[in-house]
């Protein structure tokens, strides 16, 4: 199969600075983390491939720097050699999932003691590893990972927030958690001194022509999931349309918060959608040696 990913953030309509952040590996077996996008259809490497949001807490207590160590510390647990030792193996695969976790969570409180003025920070994390045969979902909090193919919008992730405990007692409507006073509040994260953080792991079945979501409450907190299937319906495994519709949806309800998105493409080998031109393929030989 080949693979395409875009990513895009945005400030939201009533924030002042960017809490969200992401970041993904097209292939692990190169551990290049420095793309928002990858300008068209690349191989899916043996190692798969490695997607990250983060959504930072703590407004004035650096919310922003929380998202960035989690993420610039799972890039560094999940490398080539370590995936290399737990892609065969469904155990060892969960535990690099929940070791990268439980070490991001370690960085952002050694952060908080290094630097006492980020006290109170911490941030969501939602990770989807596209293999070749399956995708693991790993989170903590209210970002989420969804599954785009023929049988419609998948949740592959389920939020840890007060709002979600509530909808599963019965107590509250899906419809009913976008306007709850308390639905930001989320019952698991990273960046809490008292817990030691536990990742929820999921795995699903993947095939060419399945899309996933990666995005921050930004997103899923004020689009309702029939509002994200219409967009990713639309977008024909088009990433780069999915992902500025998407935005522009979010914006558009409008939504108050920080907008992380993340969309991912799986296709056959054969299928000659959305080829990347030669001038990209020229860059990625200069660049990276690549043909």
């Amino acid at each position: 199969m080949k693979i395409n990913i875009t990513a895009t953030t945005d400030i939201g309509n009533n924030r002042e600075n960017n809490e969200d952040a992401f970041a993904f590996c097209p292939d692990l077996s190169d551990s290049d983390w420095h793309m928002t996008r990858t300008g068209g259809y690349l191989p899916l490497g043996p190692l798969g491939a490695l997607i990250i949001v983060a959504d930072g807490m703590g407004g004035t207590n650096a919310g922003e720097v929380a998202s960035a160590v989690a993420i610039e510390s799972i890039s560094k647990t999940i490398t080539s050699e370590s995936a290399k030792e737990a892609i065969d193996d469904d155990g060892k695969t969960r535990q690099l999932l929940t070791t990268a976790v439980q070490n991001a969570d370690k960085a952002i409180n050694q952060h908080m003691v290094d630097h006492p003025d980020t006290a109170g920070m911490g941030t969501t994390i939602v990770i989807c590893w596209i293999m070749q045969q399956k995708a693991y979902t790993a989170w903590c909090g209210d970002s989420r990972c969804y599954l785009y193919n023929d049988k419609g919008l998948q949740p592959l992730s389920k939020d840890h927030s007060y709002v979600q405990e509530l909808v599963d007692r019965g107590e509250l409507t899906e419809e009913e958690t976008f306007t709850h006073p308390d639905n930001n509040v989320i019952t698991r994260g990273l960046g809490d001194f008292d817990t030691m953080v536990t990742p929820d792991i999921t795995t699903t079945p993947v095939k060419a022509g399945d899309m996933f979501l990666l995005c921050s409450d930004g997103l899923c907190g004020y689009c309702t999931n029939d509002m994200i299937a219409k967009v990713m319906a639309d977008s024909e495994a088009d990433v780069d349309q999915c992902a500025e519709q998407l935005l522009q949806t979010a914006l558009e309800v409008p939504g108050d918060d920080n907008i992380c998105i993340t969309v991912v493409s799986l296709l056959d080998d054969d299928d000659e959608r959305a080829t990347p031109p030669s001038r990209f393929r020229a860059f990625l030989k200069k660049v990276f040696g690549k043909q």
